[in-house]
């Protein structure tokens, strides 16, 4: 049976977000995949917001435009999607709500709740009922929930649950369940910041400063909930530009930095991406992206600021640009970022996107013991009152990073142009020496540089080319055409910048059309695949309204380009 999707529709301020969530929980532990698409207005209460969970027993890649399950929490909720309504389709909805649908549940929601506070706990039950969900699952999700609150609360909800699966399971059955697949629990439920945190946290990560600005702010916040067990010290600074030299400032010291932010947040923070650039020191930055310019849509979906991410910072020094496509590649590519920052002594950068930053998947816990070790600087030089902090390297142009304090080397850095024991100068000599010793870190990034995963047919006659969160809608219309008879693959890169073209000039070469998917106005990733390899990928399908990209909206687009 092919995947269900259900959205619960509400205003800002109903509860939603608490169905969806337990829900989304309650059909991992139950065995399911999932993808979650959250969309939501820039507001605390009022105007519609959704919640949408696709789930099934097999992967679940993206979320898609056809409902099969829409919850109307709210009196604007079904006129909004009836258009969307595919045709199994069954609502949920108040035996007061006007409903124009042959297949509805018409739910006394002030009887089976009893007070008010009570009814999203009856949303909850008779959506899990009406998709086939074992009420005792939800009643350990509850227990879970609102322990703190006491068991009052607890037996409360429980009873109400129970009631309310009652009611449902005493209506006519109108909606086919997917049975769960055997032999796939014990996941958790995670989304894209959640993984980026978790994933800091195994490279060491032990300092956070940052501005809460949307989408980034879960990822310090997870950190926060976990500040206890692994110590890492976060800060909320008085602004980004405090934040980004607050982390290099920890970073000079010794610690795994990391700070987290969004477009309008790093347009602050370029100068200290130039600091950083020219003391040599390491630095993590997630930046979140979201629609701009300035303010935008804060709480939409984009992947408008690579070029942001790629030429931020004025002068000229290299960084590692990495943009996951899963919640497992949050976890490793955000490791992976503090390893280059580390090991080439600068700026490392983890793209994601609202879409990815709030979209829960199933996902397996994660094998620590596989994880490579994390460069790390030297506790003590071999020649402590010779060292020299910037020492010339012409093989890598990474010097030996000392920390200050843990030995007599004196660790000189400036912010001018400096000489190798970091005093700053003037000589013009030098200052082209300091350039091309930076520059040459680009060489080992690039040979570190991850190549690009690929998927289907050695030869398709179209080949889609994506990075970051498009994965998932990329790989999904890729297995549509290939079902429809039309030979089909895509490429997707986890790491955007350096890239290598002996990496994927072959792919193209064999495609008989590619076809870069990317969330832009300008086509910003096919212009880096241009400038770095000379191809120039003349067909795209990209995406700026502030929605995530679905496999039918990939399949228009094709057909648009025939």
């Amino acid at each position: 049976m092919a995947a269900v999707n259900v959205c619960i529709g509400g205003e800002a301020g109903q509860g939603l977000v608490t169905v969806g969530a337990l829900i989304t929980k309650a059909l991992v532990r139950s065995g399911y995949e999932i993808n979650v698409y959250q969309d939501y207005l820039s507001r605390i209460r009022g105007g519609h917001n959704t919640y949408r969970v696709r789930f099934g027993p097999d992967p679940v890649l993206a979320p898609c435009e056809a409902i099969d399950v829409l919850v109307c929490l709210g009196k604007e909720t079904f006129p909004l999607f009836r258009d969307s309504l595919s045709e199994r389709a069954v609502v949920v909805a108040g035996e007061d709500m006007a409903v124009d649908w042959p297949r509805v549940f018409r739910v006394p929601f002030k009887d089976l709740a009893g007070k008010a506070i009570y009814e999203n706990t009856v949303a909850l039950g008779v959506l899990a009922s009406t998709i086939c969900l074992d009420v005792a699952v939800l009643e350990e999700l509850l227990d879970d929930t609102f322990r703190k609150k006491g068991d009052k609360i607890v037996a409360a909800n429980v009873e109400v649950l129970r009631r309310s699966f009652a009611w449902k399971e005493g209506q006519e059955s109108i909606f086919e369940c997917p049975a769960p697949p055997a032999g796939t629990r014990g996941r958790m439920a995670l989304n894209g910041n959640e993984a980026i945190a978790l994933g800091a946290m195994a490279a060491g990560c032990n300092f956070v400063s940052f501005y809460p600005m949307t989408p980034s702010t879960s990822v310090p916040l997870t950190l926060i909930q976990h500040a206890q067990e692994t110590g890492v010290v976060v800060e909320q600074a008085e602004d980004e530009i405090a934040a980004i030299n607050m982390v290099l400032g920890a970073s000079y010291a010794g610690a795994r930095a990391l700070t987290a932010t969004s477009g309008g947040g790093f347009a602050l923070m370029c100068e200290g991406v130039s600091l950083a650039g020219m003391i040599e020191q390491p630095l993590v930055i997630v930046l979140a992206m979201r629609p701009g310019p300035a303010t935008g849509l804060p709480t939409r979906t984009e992947q408008g600021d690579l070029n942001l991410a790629l030429y931020s910072g004025h002068g000229e020094f290299p960084r590692a640009i990495l943009s996951p496509g899963t919640a497992e590649q949050c976890f490793w590519l955000t490791h992976r970022a503090f390893d280059q920052a580390e090991k080439w002594q600068g700026p490392a950068f983890v793209l994601t996107d609202q879409y990815q930053a709030d979209c829960y998947s199933a996902v397996r816990p994660f094998d620590l013991d596989a994880l490579p070790p994390v460069s790390a600087p030297l506790q003590k030089p071999d020649d402590e009152e010779g060292y020299v902090r910037f020492a010339p390297n012409e093989e890598t142009g990474v010097s030996p990073r000392a920390l200050p304090g843990l030995s007599k080397a004196l660790v000189v850095v400036d912010s001018d142009e400096h000489t190798p024991d970091g005093h700053i100068t003037e000589d013009l000599g030098v200052r082209t020496a300091m350039v091309h010793k930076r520059a040459k870190k680009l060489d080992g990034l690039r040979a570190d540089a991850l190549a690009p995963e690929y998927f289907g047919h050695e030869q398709p006659k179209t080949l889609l080319v994506c990075w970051g969160s498009t994965r998932g809608a990329a790989l999904e219309a890729m297995e549509r055409l290939s079902a429809s008879g039309e030979t089909a693959g895509v490429l997707h890169f986890g790491q955007v910048y350096p890239l290598r073209p002996n990496d994927f000039l072959h792919r193209f070469e064999k495609a008989g059309r590619v076809v870069c998917v990317e969330g832009n106005l300008t086509g910003q990733f096919a212009d880096l695949v241009h400038r770095e390899s000379g191809y120039r990928i003349e067909r795209k399908v990209l995406r700026y309204d502030g929605a995530p990209f679905t496999p039918e909206y990939i399949l228009a687009g094709l057909a648009g380009l025939e």
